[in-house]
């Protein structure tokens, strides 16, 4: 520290009564650095008892004030423009200072510091930066980021925030002052750093806990863009769960918030707690939704058993995933030889991801069932006691059709349970219903159901479909049903077309027709002989 410049006789020896009492503080300093005069608002904020003599300025002053007078003495770089900003900025006990020069004109070689204090105004910005970013962020990593990066900006030279898992490596971020992020997972132990683990398990929260800097672990020093002076450890509370953790390290300064500092640093750990948990558990709700998805979602269809199969859904709303439609295909291996290859496509009473769960169930049921797919009567009278026992009071239409190939044709046994019959496109372009007949499944105890047998010969075609497509609403005046008669029209020139081109060209036309209006869900499966017999020779 510099030591305080005695003057005699100068012109700033008494300083103006007007000065003496001005609201802000006012020191004046020589080229050298040296305090020569302080008012008394200086006094108050340097902590200058009444009479005492001038203090040593702080380091960051003394700096400012010799680089000033270097570039005003003779020969200097002289000032140049004006500059509206401070010229210095530095704490002064746990105030936040800005210091502007202006040169004394009476005493040339002396500079009055004018001191502004502008902690609150800080703590003010800092505020509205965590009111503007804290709140809009879901994405967990983004959420730690963010919450590193302002502490490092605001709270100290680094930070580290670091979130609960309960096994393995744990999600890591850190940031520096200049706001770099480094993030990714570390095999980190909390009982190396004293306090840790109290934090990441902490609600309520616990307070602040400054740590010795040489206990601290390397995976946490390594962390840091210097050796830090003082490392403080804040837990981050939940919503109702601890959220994280925050290591703050400071590469100088106290080992302690000041007093303005701590109303903001409680702030800003319950602001990031709130947002980082809220972020956890919508991501937690993500996975689980996924993981659920994946399960309701239809099967990708692929050929089986040397029959091609195809098949295509849309649900009724553009956003969602899944409906009350549902398809799934059961290669012979699961169904049993003597059964073939087991297709089943069904339309549940409802819309939406309420549907979609009994479609859930409706799935897991027929394969708990295929051991005895080769007696669709029998599937369909177990899966409708499973129906009234749920309860729900939901009724669903199905479809089964077994498929086996022979030579070069395709063996099919179809069932329906009050469900649209199925279609049956021969390679010639001509278009036969299936008369499959039968009653819901899940409203009565008892259900009649007629099996039917059909032979596919090379390039024809069984299309099973849902009542979207043939009651989809449009046309040219909006208020039509596209129906069966048109769907036969279309299906009438798609002979000896490939099962994946037959099911998007179906989908295609109710599309069309539909544009851009509301529409139920729409379920397609298409069984198709192949065109060339299993030896590869044209049939």
């Amino acid at each position: 520290m510099t030591e305080p410049t005695q003057r005699e006789g100068g012109a700033r020896d008494v300083l103006d009564p007007v000065l003496r009492s001005a609201p802000s503080a006012v020191l004046f300093a020589d080229a050298d650095g040296g305090v020569v005069q302080v008012n008394d608002a200086a006094r108050m904020l340097l902590g200058i008892p009444p009479g005492g003599p001038a203090p040593a300025p702080p380091d960051w002053l003394a700096r400012a004030q010799r680089s000033l007078g270097e570039r005003t003495r003779p020969g200097g770089a002289g000032t140049g423009r004006a500059s509206t900003g401070p010229a210095a900025r530095g704490p002064i006990g746990d105030r936040l200072v800005e210091a502007y020069p202006v040169p004394d004109g009476g005493t040339p070689e002396l500079t009055a510091w004018w001191l502004v204090d502008v902690t609150e105004r800080e703590h003010a910005a800092f505020l509205i930066e965590m009111a503007e970013e804290l709140p809009e962020v879901l994405n967990l990593e983004r959420c730690m980021e963010v919450t590193a990066r302002m502490a490092a900006r605001h709270l100290a030279d680094a930070a580290v925030v670091v979130v609960p898992r309960s096994e393995g490596s744990r999600p890591v971020a850190c940031s520096g002052a200049g706001g770099r992020i480094g993030h990714g997972e570390l095999p980190i132990d909390p009982a190396e750093v004293e306090g840790l683990a109290d934090a990441l398990r902490g609600f309520p929260p616990v307070p602040p806990r400054w740590i010795d800097p040489l206990t601290a672990p390397a995976w946490l020093l390594g962390l840091a863009p210097g050796r830090p002076a003082a490392i403080a450890v804040i837990s981050l509370p939940g919503h109702g769960v601890p959220a994280g953790a925050l290591v703050l390290m400071r590469l100088s300064g106290p080992e302690a918030f000041s007093v303005g500092e701590e109303p903001a640093v409680r702030l800003f750990a319950a602001r990031a707690g709130a947002m980082l948990s809220a972020a956890r558990l919508y991501g937690e709700q993500a996975s689980i939704s996924a993981t659920l998805m994946r399960e309701l979602l239809p099967p990708r269809a692929l050929e089986l058993d040397g029959v091609e199969v195809a098949a295509r859904y849309r649900p009724s709303g553009d956003e969602d995933l899944v409906g009350g439609d549902f398809y799934d295909v059961f290669p012979a291996a699961e169904g049993g030889s003597r059964a073939g290859a087991l297709a089943a496509l069904g339309d549940v009473c409802g819309k939406g991801l309420e549907a979609a769960v009994l479609t859930g169930k409706i799935r897991t049921t027929l394969r708990a069932l295929l051991p005895m797919a080769d007696d669709h009567r029998r599937v369909l009278e177990l899966l409708n006691g499973a129906l009234l026992l749920d309860g729900a009071g939901r009724f669903v239409t199905l479809v089964l059709a077994s498929a086996r190939r022979q030579g070069a044709d395709v063996r099919l046994r179809l069932t329906g349970a009050g469900h649209p019959a199925p279609l049956i496109v021969r390679a010639g372009g001509k278009v036969e219903a299936a008369p499959t007949r039968g009653s819901l499944i899940g409203v009565l105890d008892e259900i009649e159901v007629t099996t039917v047998e059909e032979t596919l010969g090379p390039g024809d075609t069984c299309l099973l479909y849902t009542d979207g497509i043939t009651e989809a609403v449009g046309g040219p005046l909006g208020d039509e049903m596209f129906g069966d008669e048109r769907l036969r029209a279309a299906l009438a020139g798609c002979g000896a077309m490939p099962p994946e081109a037959l099911v998007e060209r179906v989908h295609m036309l109710a599309a069309e027709w539909v544009g851009t209006g509301r529409h139920d869900d729409m379920a397609v499966i298409a069984i198709t002989a192949p065109a060339r017999g299993p030896e590869g020779r044209t049939s």
